[in-house]
Parts: C-alpha cells; sequence; structure tokens
C-alpha cells in the first residue's frame, strides 16, 4: 500500500511572472496587423482611437471582475471555477468545453501559425512547411511547461520583458524620426466614425477586443501562484494597464507616419510603418518583432490552459487522468499532452479557422455571466476576499451589460455562424449530462 501523499502543484509563479503572463499573453500579433479591421469598419482617426479606448477600458473593467472573483476564490481553472461556484457546474463545464475544442486550442492554432507565417518572411515554407512550423513551436513549449512551471513562467517573463522593451523603442524611434504624411489633415475631416454606422462600430470593437484576448488567463494558474488573492489582482491591473498603454501609443504612431487609407487596407501595418520611418529593410524588422511576440504569446497561452482541465478532472467532470500531476515536476502532464496534440490537429487540418471564428465570440456570454458571479460571491458570507473591485455594484454591471451587448451584435451581424457557433457551445450539455450518469453508474472512472 502506498501511502505517500499525492503530488500537489508547486507554488513558483511570482508577481513579475504573473504580470509578463497577463502582458505577454495579450500582445501577440493582433496589434501588428488587427488596426486594419479597425479602421476599415470605422474609417477616421478619431473613431479608430476611440474603439481602442473603449476596448481597453473593458479590458480593464474585465480584469477588475476577474481580480476580485480571483481573491474570493484563488484556485486553478480561473473562469471555469469562478462560473462552476457562483452559478453551477454545467455552466462551468460549458466554459471548460468550449475552451478545448475550440476556444483556446483554437487560438493557440490561430497564434502557432501566424508565427510560422512570419517565420516563412525569412525561410521560404510551403503550406505543408509552415503547418510544420506552426506544429513544432506548439510541442517546443508544451515540452518546457511539461518540464516545470518555474521553467515556462520564466521563459514567458523573459519573452514579454523583452517585447515590451521593443515595442517602448518603436514608439519612440516612430516619433522621433517618423513624418507626418502630406494627406493627415484631410483625413482628419472624415467625421467621429467616418461614415460609419453603430453597428460598425461594435464589429470594430470586437475586433479591437481581439487584440486584447487572453487577460483572463493568468487566473488558471492560481493554483501554482504565491499569494494568488493578492497577486493575481496586481498583476491584472498593471498588466492590462501597460498593454493598454502599449496599444494606443502604437496606433498613435501608425496614424502618425502613415496615411489613414494604408491603415485601412494594410494587412502588415506596423511593417509598414517601419518601412515609412526606416526605409527598405524595417519590414524585416518588424516581422523579426512579430516573430518573437507571437511565440511569447503563445507561451502563456500553451501554460495557461492545461490547469482548467486540470480542475475539471479534480471535479470529476471530464476524465481523471487529466488531473493527475507528474510525480516530480507537478505538472499536469496529461493535460498538457492533450492540449498539445488537438492544437496540433487543428493546425494540420485547417479546420480551427471556421471552428475559432464561430465560437470566440461566445467567450463574452461566459465574461458577462462572470461580472454577476461578483454580486452572487458577494452575498455569501462564507467567503472572504482581499480585493474588492472598483465602483462595485455599477461598475460589473456596466461589464455585464457590454459584454452582452457585443454578443447580440455579434448574433444580428453574423446570424448564420453565430447559430452554429453557440450551438457547438451548447452541445456540451448533453454531454455533461450523460458524464455525470455515467461517472455516478457502477463503472464511473
Amino acid at each position: 500500500m502506498n501511502d505517500q501523499p499525492a503530488p500537489e502543484l508547486r507554488r513558483e509563479i511570482r508577481l513579475h511572472h504573473a504580470t509578463a503572463m497577463v502582458v505577454g499573453t495579450i500582445i501577440g500579433a493582433s496589434i501588428f496587423v488587427q488596426p486594419s479591421e479597425i479602421t476599415g469598419r470605422v474609417p477616421s482617426l478619431t473613431g479608430a482611437a476611440l474603439v481602442w479606448l473603449v476596448a481597453g477600458g473593458m479590458t480593464f473593467l474585465g480584469a477588475l471582475v476577474t481580480a476580485e472573483l480571483a481573491s474570493t476564490l484563488p484556485e486553478s481553472g480561473g473562469v471555469y471555477a469562478f462560473l462552476r461556484e457562483a452559478f453551477s457546474p454545467v455552466l462551468g463545464f460549458l466554459w471548460g468545453w468550449a475552451m478545448f475544442w475550440t476556444m483556446h486550442s483554437g487560438i493557440i492554432a490561430v497564434i502557432s501559425v501566424v508565427f510560422a507565417r512570419y517565420v516563412g518572411f525569412f525561410l521560404p515554407l510551403g503550406d505543408l512547411g509552415t503547418k510544420g512550423v506552426a506544429i513544432s513551436a506548439i510541442l517546443v513549449l508544451s515540452a518546457v511547461n511539461y518540464a516545470g512551471v518555474k521553467h515556462a513562467s520564466n521563459l514567458q517573463a523573459a519573452f514579454t520583458w523583452v517585447k515590451v522593451s521593443a515595442i517602448v523603442l518603436i514608439i519612440a524611434v516612430g516619433f522621433a524620426l517618423g513624418e507626418p504624411p502630406v494627406d493627415a489633415s484631410a483625413a482628419a475631416d472624415t467625421g467621429l466614425l467616418g461614415g460609419g454606422s453603430g453597428s460598425d462600430f461594435m464589429l470594430a470593437l470586437v475586433a479591437a477586443l481581439f487584440a486584447f484576448g487572453g487577460w483572463h488567463m493568468v487566473t488558471y494558474n492560481a493554483g501554482e501562484t504565491l499569494e494568488p488573492t493578492r497577486t493575481i489582482p496586481r498583476a491584472l491591473t498593471i498588466g492590462v494597464l501597460v498593454v493598454t498603454l502599449c496599444y494606443v501609443a502604437l496606433n498613435a504612431v501608425y496614424f502618425y507616419v502613415l496615411p489613414l487609407e494604408t491603415v485601412i487596407t494594410s494587412n502588415r501595418v506596423a511593417a509598414d510603418a517601419a518601412d515609412a520611418v526606416l526605409g527598405f529593410g524595417g519590414g524585416a524588422t518588424m516581422s523579426g518583432l512579430v516573430l518573437f511576440s507571437t511565440f511569447g504569446a503563445l507561451s502563456g497561452i500553451v501554460l495557461a490552459g492545461p490547469r482548467v482541465y486540470y480542475a475539471m478532472a479534480k471535479d470529476g467532470v471530464i476524465f481523471s487522468w487529466l488531473g493527475d500531476l507528474h510525480p516530480k515536476r507537478r505538472t499536469p502532464h496529461h493535460a498538457i499532452l492533450l492540449q498539445a496534440v488537438w492544437a496540433s490537429v487543428l493546425v494540420g487540418t485547417g479546420s480551427y479557422r471556421a471552428l475559432f471564428t464561430r465560437v470566440v465570440y461566445t467567450e463574452w456570454i461566459f465574461f458577462g455571466m462572470m461580472a454577476l458571479g461578483i454580486y452572487v460571491f458577494r452575498r455569501r458570507t462564507d467567503l472572504k476576499r482581499d480585493y474588492s473591485m472598483w465602483g462595485y455594484p455599477v461598475t460589473p454591471a456596466l461589464f455585464a451589460l457590454a459584454a452582452f451587448a457585443i454578443v447580440i451584435n455579434q448574433v444580428i451581424a453574423t446570424p448564420l455562424d453565430s447559430a452554429l457557433g453557440l450551438g457547438f457551445v451548447l452541445l456540451g450539455v448533453p454531454v455533461y449530462y450523460v458524464w455525470m450518469r455515467l461517472r455516478d453508474g457502477p463503472s464511473h472512472r
């Protein structure tokens, strides 16, 4: 008989690691290409700036919501645990269900492919080579994560701070050496939204929020964070502020050195801005930064996901072996391997495109519910917290309303894709109840 205690997660994530995870996970490739998505719908300098500021403000509110929830319930799983405790285990399960099959695994696939495409800027890669590089990046970072959370968090921190330093340098060089385009004054006369509608503004906001995506993932690792009730709220607040400043300043540089029409039509706006400032070869420099940035973001996302599946396994809502920890490294090694395999399948088949674009909007349903969870937790006398959200009870409601408005606008704009995406998420409801019936039967393991 083995009387040795089961291995537990190691608490090795400190404030600088957690902050780096917030910053590094958010700043991937989108800010270097996504501005065209915003300005294409809102072709106005002031309108585009408003979109980015609103997106940053919403993300900050979401970070404050998540900070209070993480302070109240500091355990691995993050959003999954918040929804489970505030409302119902089935709602938490739906988050994990959508995460694994589409939302989280899909974004790993998306970012790994973006990384591979930028490798292709320096090395000739065909379609097969691009997929091979993308899958290799997933496997390498999964191996680092498998080796231990300390290795993974140190790698994440190193990539993040080098990336932020490079962005600060780009901003400084852009304003110091760049010159405004000759038609800059004419572009300023296009009106607040440049002829775009309120719906266009909301769709542009969705694109900007995608660039801010990942702010909540630091909560997944609460079980490996030192003093999580204090560390995670601080990391979220500092991290989102740093990202918002970087994003607003980068967009200011884009608009400062490029004509509005170029920002609207370019699918490599950062490289175009670098060419405008540095001349020919600036694009190669920026491509190198995007390469570095996407790899760093991928590192944090690969690190975060398996902790949710680990928490779900511990609750008995998925296979128990996903809750196993490596006896020496104390990482959820089976969950890490499964995530790596499925994300690689999505890359290899290219199926992530349809799955991800149809389902990604549904995470805002969960974010809205998560904000409402604050009201539930505040009524519970058995729960204590070290951090309270600013502006309660108004601010959680504002965030929830904004989240639901984003979902409603997306459904109106793309009803068929939205219905397919929501239908896939809701497919998890019968799966959950069938699983629970089988689990509680004679052979539940």
